[in-house]
This record gives C-alpha cells, sequence and structure tokens, in this order.
C-alpha cells in the first residue's frame, strides 16, 4: 500500500511510478489553464465549453440532463444550471419528448455549433508533441493510459466510459496483446482500440 505521497521530492525522484503520477498532474494542470484560456475567450465557464464538445460530438440519447450528469460526475441541478445559461445565451435548443414533456433532448443551436467547433481546438498545444512520437510510442502511450482510465473507472473515481476496453463486444486475449471486437466480428490493432465509441455497451460485471 502506498504510503508517501507522489508529491514528495525525495520519494518521487526514486520512484519512477511517482514521477508519472506527477507528469500526468502538470498535463492536468495544462487542460485546465488551456479549458480556460478558452472558456474566457467565448464569454464561458470551462464546463459551459465542455458540455458545448459534448453535445457536438455525441448522440440524441446521451444529449440529456441525467446522462450529462453521469458524464461529468455533478448533480443533474449543476448541469440543469448549466443548460439554462447555455440556452439564455442562445447556444443550445431543448427539444422534448412527445410522450414525456419533463424530458428533452439538447440540441446545439447554429451559433453553438460554431461556438463548440471553434473551442474543441484548445488541445492542439497539447497534440503536437504527442503527433512527434514514434508510432510504436504512441500505441504503447494509448495502452498504459486506457488501462489507467479503466482502473479510474473501476474505482468510481471516474463515471462513464465508452472505452473499447469496458465494452461487452471487447474480447483480449489472455495474455492481453491482442484485441478482438465481437460487434465487428473482427480482431483491432492498437490503433483501432476507442476511448470514445458511439456502439459502446457496458460489460456486465
Amino acid at each position: 500500500m502506498m504510503n508517501k505521497s507522489d508529491f514528495d521530492l525525495t520519494h518521487q525522484n526514486r520512484h519512477t511510478a511517482s514521477k508519472i503520477v506527477a507528469s500526468l498532474e502538470r498535463i492536468a494542470q495544462a487542460f485546465r489553464v488551456l479549458l480556460w484560456q478558452e472558456s474566457k475567450a467565448h464569454s464561458l465557464s470551462p464546463i459551459q465549453v465542455q458540455v458545448l464538445l459534448f453535445l457536438r460530438y455525441h448522440s440524441d440519447e446521451k444529449r440529456k440532463v441525467s446522462y450529462l450528469a453521469g458524464e461529468f460526475n455533478m448533480t443533474k441541478a449543476t448541469i440543469s444550471d448549466t443548460v439554462k445559461t447555455l440556452e439564455q445565451k442562445h447556444l443550445i435548443a431543448k427539444a422534448y419528448e412527445p410522450d414525456d414533456t419533463r424530458s428533452y433532448i439538447i440540441n446545439l443551436t447554429q451559433k453553438g455549433r460554431e461556438i463548440a467547433h471553434q473551442t474543441s481546438l484548445f488541445t492542439k498545444e497539447i497534440r503536437t508533441p504527442i503527433d512527434k512520437l514514434h508510432p510504436d510510442e504512441q500505441e504503447n502511450l494509448l495502452l498504459s493510459l486506457l488501462q489507467v482510465i479503466r482502473h479510474l473507472n473501476k474505482a468510481g473515481v471516474i463515471t462513464i466510459q465508452r472505452m473499447c476496453t469496458t465494452c461487452s463486444h471487447y474480447q483480449p486475449s489472455a495474455d492481453g496483446k491482442t484485441h478482438f471486437c465481437k460487434l465487428l466480428n473482427q480482431h483491432l490493432h492498437v490503433t483501432e482500440l476507442r476511448v470514445d465509441c458511439p456502439e459502446h455497451e457496458f460489460e456486465l460485471t
């Protein structure tokens, strides 16, 4: 059991795992800074930008308050307030269900789609050094990050995940070196593994 802080420099400098944790924290900080800068440029909050981006690239059944609350690990009330603000800014519009006037799908307006596209590029400075990695290094990094994310999901730290490795269609080999999708009925190369798959179905536990 870990009893030393990864931020204790004496401990950190002696352990590679602690250096990796500290590096991930620096990258997380970079995401926060870049997202905040993008938010200010459009007079939005970071969560408002994140919601716009999610709405831009996900299907109808996921563009609902209850799903968004799980996606961002927030209460429905907080997400509802965010949606209300985005509606006041004319960035989204509600499409109510015909058989349930309390339930609605959240759609982007034209203005909302334009801002979502503009803000979606905030990660370019993080993407730049990754593009420079050798393809083998990219594949190893992807597999490692997928393992970290899956553990965090199982530990309850992060909620909804739509990765191949958390999908009922996913079948790894015994040694974990090959990957098979039962939905597509084909083997997947590492570069074909998805972090966010629209056909994802949660694995049975």
